[in-house]
């Protein structure tokens, strides 16, 4: 199976979305356009997709791949959603979709600073334009808000010796790239263990630098109101942050009677998926429906 071609749990996600020949689905993080083209095969000519993506390239990347009049792309992030279907005309759709993890064409370029090894700048925008970046956040954040950040969205055991040592090098000079500051990481930890010791401290580093957290939510509260009677919401979180979120705000509106739990418990990959895409490992699959 090719990643781009059948993205994390392709199979489970097309089940749950329960596509309509005739339907209006969204793609809220489009990436390359995996999940989208898997659908766009399900529908008829009156079918619609809208891709959305804050990353310009993955538009970009999109549209070479998309010559569809039922494909719409725009950028944007999920606060915008209700905005950008407003401005299309559409008032309703049957499905929304969200894939929280970082696309392959943003780790696999060393100018973004996603990756460890990379000795370009450290970047993580997933909106090139916007200001903020994890670069910003090293060299500038105090001690006490490294610290705060490093516990909280990177869940990091050791994230008072970080921030500390992380102020305690910038002191000397700036620290520009990725690998430098994985190596800064990598000197709190004695021992390597399963995951890279620098994980957690990246993914705070981008769950700051993208405001993550904060747009899942909107993302979910705008999908209540956007989706039809009997739509489908479906959202692939890939640590335990992301899936708290979704979690209680099915559990919330399954109290409010606005939606119905589909998935008990997430659905995650297959060892076969797993296999060949171990990045899935990690993903979980909520699926509620609209009342």
């Amino acid at each position: 199976m090719d990643k781009v071609h059948f993205p994390v749990l392709h199979r489970e996600v097309l089940d749950a979305l329960k596509i309509k020949k005739d339907g209006v689905y969204v793609d809220a993080t489009l990436g390359p356009g995996g999940h989208s083209e898997l659908i766009l095969r399900k529908l008829d000519s009156r079918g619609k997709i809208i891709g959305i993506d804050k990353d310009i390239k993955a538009i970009e990347f999109a549209a070479k791949r998309f010559s569809d009049s039922r494909v719409i792309l725009r950028r944007g992030s999920f606060k915008d959603m209700g905005n950008i279907l407003l401005e299309e005309g559409i008032s309703e759709v049957d499905g929304i979709l969200f894939d929280l993890g970082i696309s392959m064409i943003q780790m696999k370029d060393a100018e973004r600073g996603f990756s460890f090894s990379s000795d370009k700048r450290l970047d993580m925008r997933m909106d090139i334009t916007q200001a903020l970046s994890a670069w910003d956040i090293v060299n500038n954040y105090s001690e006490k808000e490294l610290n705060r950040i490093l516990r909280e969205y990177g869940e990091e055991r050791n994230s008072r010796k970080i921030a500390r040592l992380i102020v305690k090098n910038r002191e000397r000079s700036p620290i520009n790239t990725c690998s430098e500051l994985s190596k800064i990481v990598e000197s709190i930890y004695r021992k390597r263990g399963k995951i890279h010791p620098a994980t957690r401290t990246f993914q705070a580093l981008r769950i700051e630098v993208n405001k993550e957290l904060e747009n899942l939510n909107a993302g979910l509260y705008a999908s209540e109101n956007l989706l039809k009677e009997s739509g489908r919401l479906c959202v692939i979180s890939y640590h335990s942050l992301e899936d708290r979120i979704v979690k209680q705000f099915i559990a919330n509106k399954v109290r409010e009677g606005v939606f119905r739990k589909i998935t008990r418990k997430p659905m995650t990959a297959s060892l076969e998926e797993i296999k060949i895409n171990p990045a899935s490992r990690s993903a979980k699959l909520r699926v509620a429906e609209k009342i």
